[in-house]
């Protein structure tokens, strides 16, 4: 039985980077970007995972996407469910298009249109990442308000029609209690955790004594998908245990309902957000290099291509974020 010998020769045809050393056509960086890809499409499906495993075990109280992303830029007061997220989603698509000409136009060694390509690309991303921070704004600052029972239940008010209704339209403000201050009962200056609600609990019990139009909703849904409407009878009996005002959404409490909703909107749309401006930074350097002639003087523009292929896996892992926080 004769032995095999593997000679320094062998290895150098093997793993040195040569025409004879490309696995599957692809060369060393393309390949690295994609075994990059597939651990970062891992991490990815851990997350959603986590997130599907957590809705169905709170599907009661989990909040619906069409009231919670229902605002879009400059139509303040107007309900435009899913318009402007949708919009978003249109916009990174539409980039990779952009991208797709760019690495084409590359391969044509025509550096006018690759440079112009590029341009529309991370102008895309930009815009993307600017309407993600946008909508963080309006997650975080909330729009109607809620409150939280001593259970931890959320309640929050609406019409008998189901029109939500905000605290703004029918809390009252209380005169506040002066006390005295002496030596053994003083004020001391220290900064909360979180900041202190627009409204106090009394604030908003009074007002919903004065205001018998308004009921409560709880966060449960009912066979139909809508949460369930309290009579007033019972929503007077529910407020009684309330014990926080809730104004927005944080890492602690959501007007919208599940914490876990925020907990898992917050760091999953937050990493994709990350990947996003690291693309729109690397494409930038690239589009740089571009205009200085790097890749023409080479003759090759595969680090466009190599910058794509990670675009393109953004706005695909896009779709699924899309897909599992506004769609299902």
């Amino acid at each position: 039985m004769e032995a095999t010998v593997t000679t320094a020769n062998n290895d150098e045809k093997t793993w040195g980077g040569g025409e004879h050393s490309q696995p599957l056509g692809a060369s060393y960086g393309k390949m690295m970007m994609w075994f990059f890809i597939v651990s970062d499409a891992l991490t990815f499906s851990g997350f959603l995972g986590a997130y599907g495993f957590s809705r169905f075990k709170f599907i009661e109280t989990w909040p619906l996407a069409d009231e919670v992303f229902t605002h879009f830029p400059f139509m303040h007061g107007v309900s435009a469910p899913m318009y402007y997220v949708a919009l978003m989603t249109f916009i990174l698509i539409f980039s990779s298009v952009t991208m797709v000409l760019a690495v084409d136009a590359g391969h044509q060694l025509k550096k006018t249109k690759v440079a112009v390509y590029m341009f529309l690309t991370i102008i895309g991303g930009l815009i993307f990442v600017g309407s993600q921070a946008w909508e963080w704004k309006n997650f975080i600052k909330g729009e109607y308000g809620a409150v939280e029972t001593k259970g931890g239940s959320l309640l929050q008010f609406v019409k008998a029609d189901g029109t939500r209704v905000a605290l703004a339209d029918f809390a009252v403000k209380l005169p506040e209690q002066r006390e005295e201050l002496t030596r053994s009962h003083a004020t001391w200056f220290v900064q909360d955790a979180e900041t202190q609600p627009t409204y106090t609990v009394a604030e908003i019990q009074a007002g919903f004594k004065a205001h018998p139009d308004v009921l409560i909703r709880t966060e449960k849904l009912t066979a139909e998908k809508k949460k369930t409407v309290l009579t007033r009878a019972e929503s007077e009996a529910r407020l009684v245990d309330a014990k926080y005002v809730v104004e927005g959404a944080n890492l602690t409490r959501n007007e919208y309902g599940s914490k876990l909703f925020a907990d898992f909107f917050f760091f999953i749309t937050g990493f994709h957000g990350f990947h996003v401006f690291s693309g729109v930074i690397i494409n930038i350097i690239i589009f740089f290099n571009v205009l200085l002639g790097t890749y023409e003087k080479r003759r090759s523009y595969e680090m466009v291509e190599k910058v794509g292929l990670y675009w393109h896996f953004v706005d695909l892992v896009w779709v699924f974020v899309f897909t599992v926080f506004y769609l299902v």
